[in-house]
């Protein structure tokens, strides 16, 4: 980059600094000289019209246009349901449905309960701070590292060859041949539902660890002075306690896991029977050439993630109210 590249950008800058600035004054002017009795709108109108404007643009316009490229063929022909048929009847695309449901199942089942289990045990001991940073770890790592990390551990060479995957070196330690995990079908989609796994846990460890620090250390002392056992105490009295922060868990990570792309296009790119719908979604669209069944496969995306956000709200309102 030349001297005369740099001031160019420098001035650029410069300028646009200049014109927000003088942006923001004529709003701040606006709403000073405006009445009194309209000044609050006024206000509110100049500072939330950004973002709705921003909001239509980048949010409500795609959704719109996915709905309506749902019911056409790649052409753009309107073709009613036609693509939603291909979804409910083609092997692959239930395969895919099926992918997904498993995942939904396992992930926010498995990592809330280890979680838990973890919190539990963790909860006021020497090294907790160490225990839960060590489990919180993955969580700062993307999926796309994750499942390039994941990928190594599972990798395969020929047996004659020196294994590098962590798996396969383990199986030639005790005198058994190495496994294409990968590409097996369908341990192949378990494989990858630990990766999720381990990226999960240490959100709901956090979560959850929180939560239990929150129930009245009353409460517990009461329970132990009546002679009930641990896991009495931990059920009738810290479980109740924490079901908000096992709900914001499970739907939370419900959600990531419904939208599950970056492991599965890393790790097998959807293909050897792993595909789930967010992959899915992009492989008919961008692959296949198939905005049609893309946009019905996103559409159906959001059907599915809808009644977790909303069970979500609800169970927040109605903490709300009982505070």
């Amino acid at each position: 980059m030349t001297t005369a590249d740099l001031i160019g950008k420098i001035v650029q800058v410069v300028a646009g600094l200049a014109v927000f600035a003088i942006v923001i004054g004529l709003v701040l002017f606006i709403i000073d000289k405006a009445p009194k009795r309209g000044r609050d709108f006024i206000q509110l109108f100049f500072f939330i019209a950004p973002a709705i404007v921003l909001l239509g643009i980048g949010l409500v316009y795609p959704a719109v246009r996915t709905g309506i490229a749902a019911f056409a063929d790649k052409a753009g022909n309107f073709i009613g349901f036609d693509n939603f048929v291909w979804m409910f009847t083609q092997p692959e695309a239930l395969l895919t449905l099926r992918n997904t449901v498993i995942w939904v199942v396992l992930v926010p089942t498995i990592s809330t309960a280890v979680g838990l289990a973890y919190a539990v045990f963790i909860d006021r001991s020497r090294g907790e701070k160490i225990y839960k940073s060590l489990v919180f770890m993955p969580v700062a790592i993307s999926f796309v590292g994750a499942g390039i990390i994941w990928k190594f551990v599972y990798e395969y060479r020929p047996a004659e060859r020196d294994q590098i995957g962590l798996l396969n070196q383990l199986l030639v330690w005790f005198g058994l041949e190495p496994v294409q995990w990968l590409q097996t079908a369908p341990v192949n989609t378990l494989l990858l539902i630990v990766v999720m796994i381990w990226v999960q846990t240490g959100f709901a460890v956090v979560v959850l660890s929180a939560s239990i620090k929150g129930v009245p250390t009353e409460q517990l002392e009461a329970a132990e002075i009546d002679g009930t056992t641990g896991w009495q105490r931990f059920w009738n009295v810290t479980f109740p306690g924490i079901r908000g922060g096992l709900v914001v868990v499970v739907t939370t990570i419900s959600i990531a896991t419904l939208k599950v792309f970056d492991i599965v296009r890393t790790m097998t790119g959807g293909n050897f029977e792993t595909s789930v719908v967010a992959n899915e979604m992009y492989t008919q669209a961008f692959r296949a050439i198939e905005p049609g069944r893309g946009s019905a496969l996103a559409l159906i995306l959001f059907v599915l993630v809808l009644p977790i956000v909303i069970y979500n709200i609800r169970v927040l309102r109605q903490q709300k109210e009982i505070r």
